[in-house]
């Protein structure tokens, strides 16, 4: 059985000689019109919308490998189990005192014990045989790791209609790592957490750009070139997955969510132009966020890397917000060029570097580039705080409690 929200919490405390401090302890907010203070579901949903809450809003996303590093779980059970992950994204929201929860993997298959055939350990972390004939590597700091060679990919030429799935039942998480997606079970661990926590913070699912799935199915390097080769039939393939994924937003739409994120991380200079950006990943991005808009739903673009090139097509697209916007010099966008950009077309979601700031940097530079984010993005009103790209797995945790402590000084 996993464990529960307060076995997670005794387990850290002890661990780490912390207390967790309820999100309600330290809410200094302001007051609404009906005479009591923003919650953070409110305070978020002022900022997507484009109004000044009552502080700057903070929620950062984290990757798996510092999830791991801050939970006393195994991380096989965390990746398989919906129970076990709800219940660490509810833990760490709590010590982070973020105003939001991302959920980035679901469909979580209730009954995953029985896709495994062995479980043992190794020098490398808990190795894992799957029925499907798979063998996948936990570690305790990163994305489980696919053993052996994987499947060879369709050329271009080779793919026919009936090669294209009919409807979505896998995340391309990484090169050749796939999350199942339990067709009977799409959306248990949002439905799990909306219940425990949706009426006072912000919960944002996560989707996958069309284009993630097109370089999945045909491999990074010949993905790229099929686009120059044969671009209709590119098209022809990024449409199919478009209208699944399309389909898959509007479903997550009626968990009663507040955002879905839309992870598009190659779309930035490194992998492709800005003309093929408009070509390729704009149209089929746009289409999928008009239709979650239509459901009164946010929309946010996660593309990591160097966009300051595309951000003027990004906003253009229909979605409602950007997230990443990694500053030089992982990417090259500054915050106070984004945010005129912007400038009521949409909300800004970031921008601290998690590696050359939160990992690298003192707790000095921390709260000095936090400050600085923060009075540029309360300025132009639509911004939230939050890591560029996920807080990185090494990153200490009393180094991202002092984002907290910088939106409650200066937000």
């Amino acid at each position: 059985m996993p464990l529960q929200i307060q076995d997670f919490g005794s387990v850290c405390c002890k661990r780490y000689g912390m207390l967790v401090q309820s999100e309600l302890t330290n809410n200094k907010s302001q007051m609404t019109n009906e005479g009591r203070p923003l919650n953070s579901k409110e305070r978020v949903k002022a900022a997507m919308d484009i109004r000044t809450p009552d502080r700057v809003p903070l929620m950062c996303q984290m990757s798996i490998g510092h999830m791991l590093q801050q939970l006393p779980v195994s991380p096989v059970e965390f990746w398989f189990d919906g129970d076990t992950f709800a219940e660490g994204l509810l833990l760490l929201r709590e010590i982070y005192g973020f105003d939001g929860i991302l959920i980035s993997l679901h469909g979580h298959d209730p009954n995953w014990r029985n896709q495994i055939v062995e479980r043992s350990n190794s020098e490398d972390g808990e190795v894992v045989r799957l029925k499907d004939g798979a063998t996948m590597i936990f570690g305790n700091d990163d994305l489980p790791q696919v053993v052996g060679q994987e499947a060879p990919k369709l050329r271009l030429t080779e793919i026919n209609s009936e090669d294209l799935p009919t409807s979505l039942d896998y995340i391309p998480v990484s090169q050749g790592l796939h999350f199942r997606i339990d067709p009977r079970n799409k959306f248990g661990v949002i439905n799990t957490i909306v219940q425990k926590a949706g009426k006072e913070f912000s919960i944002h699912g996560e989707i996958t750009s069309p284009f993630d799935y097109f370089l999945d199915l045909l491999g990074h390097q010949d993905g790229l070139m099929a686009l120059i080769d044969d671009p209709e039939k590119s098209k022809e393939i990024l449409e199919h997955f478009t209208r699944l994924i399309e389909k898959l937003a509007v479903e997550m739409c009626d968990t009663g969510i507040d955002a879905i994120k839309v992870s598009s991380p190659f779309a930035g200079a490194g992998f492709i132009s800005p003309d093929f950006y408009e070509e390729f990943i704009a149209p089929f991005e746009g289409r999928i966020s008009q239709s979650i808009r239509k459901k009164n739903v946010h929309v946010y673009l996660h593309t990591c890397g160097a966009v300051g090139d595309r951000l003027e097509m990004m906003f253009a697209s229909g979605a409602s917000g950007i997230e990443c916007l990694d500053p030089p010099p992982l990417g090259n966008v500054e915050l106070d060029h984004a945010m005129q950009v912007a400038s009521r077309k949409g909300f800004v979601k970031g921008n601290v570097d998690s590696v050359n700031t939160l990992l690298l940097g003192t707790d000095g530079d921390i709260m000095s580039d936090a400050k600085s984010r923060i009075e540029i993005g309360k300025k132009a009103g639509g911004f939230i705080l939050s890591t560029a790209c996920s807080i990185a797995p090494r990153v200490k945790r009393e180094k991202v409690l002092l984002l907290k402590e910088a939106v409650e000084r200066w937000g």
